[in-house]
């Protein structure tokens, strides 16, 4: 399978290359986002993408943008990628993997929701007994349950620079109380409701991120991706067990790979060997079968 590692398309004017997805513009109300192949760790882009990995996030965004509607709209238009391109060359390029959406004014939180104790939140846990400032009971373990999901956001870093998590007041300061409050109670809703469902189709939702985004008239819409491998920590319910990290159908087996090689986390990243990205893309097809049955 081929990968693509960088889109160019010839018939849009090219807007914003972020870590992931490639932004252009169709017109004044319109974006066309490609979701390519290239693969982020530590905030870091790796020069070897993962084949097949954007044909997932959009298979997977457009599943879950689907599924819960209901509790917040989302940036997708209706319009077909390849309608909005010219030349085969291009329309190549947005099959399967690019979704032309509305234009909105992204937030400038990402909006982190941990519903397990693991990853930075559970090292955070062991120095000071809290995540992102926020007390837990004492006792817990890795990978444990807690006792209700956090809403814990981080800033939105340039391409190249590192996420910092900042506590709620922060948030109220970047973005006004009201709206502070609409992002923290639709990301707690959007994540119990994608947690229940995966439960049922043998994936622990551990933790996930959510982008927002407003209109002109202020109304908030779900927008980015949407509960994807690359946004989310995804583990098998039959492997599952308090103490230990699950294995996971998500980049972190390329970050894992990553930790032991010694990288100080600042680019650029080792080359990923051949056998490692075969095994990423794998999981990343897994996670897809299971939650869409495709």
């Amino acid at each position: 399978m081929s990968a693509l590692h960088e889109s160019n398309l010839s018939s849009l004017p090219l807007l914003h290359r972020g870590k992931v997805r490639d932004l252009y513009a169709v017109d004044a109300q319109h974006l066309l986002i490609v979701q390519t192949d290239r693969l982020s760790a530590f905030d870091v882009i790796l020069d070897d993408p993962i084949p097949g990995k954007g044909a997932v996030l959009t298979a997977v965004s457009n599943f879950w943008f689907d599924k819960l509607q209901h509790i917040i709209p989302n940036h997708l238009s209706g319009i077909a990628p390849e309608s909005a391109v010219k030349g085969e060359a291009d329309i190549a390029q947005v099959k399967d993997r690019a979704f032309v959406t509305k234009k909105l004014t992204p937030l400038p939180i990402e909006a982190i929701v941990r519903g397990y104790l693991v990853g930075s939140g559970w090292k955070d846990y062991q120095k000071t007994g809290t995540i992102c400032g926020l007390a837990l009971p004492q006792g817990l373990r890795e990978a444990e349950k807690l006792p209700e999901p956090l809403f814990t956001p981080s800033t939105k870093a340039a391409v190249g620079d590192h996420d910092e998590n900042i506590s709620y007041e922060q948030a109220v300061v970047l973005l006004g109380r009201e709206m502070a409050e609409k992002v923290r109670d639709a990301t707690l809703a959007l994540y119990v409701a994608a947690a229940d469902y995966a439960l049922t189709k043998g994936i622990i939702i551990a933790d996930t991120k959510f982008e927002f985004g407003t209109d002109a008239a202020g109304r908030l819409y779900l927008i980015d991706e949407a509960l994807t491998p690359d946004s989310s920590r995804f583990w098998p319910a039959d492997e599952y067990q308090v103490g230990s990290n699950p294995p996971s159908f998500d980049k972190q087996f390329v970050r894992d790979w990553l930790e032991s090689s010694g990288w100080n986390k600042q680019a650029p990243a080792p080359r990923i060997p051949a056998d490692v990205l075969a095994k990423t893309a794998a999981k990343y097809r897994e996670a897809q079968r299971r939650l869409l049955g495709a």
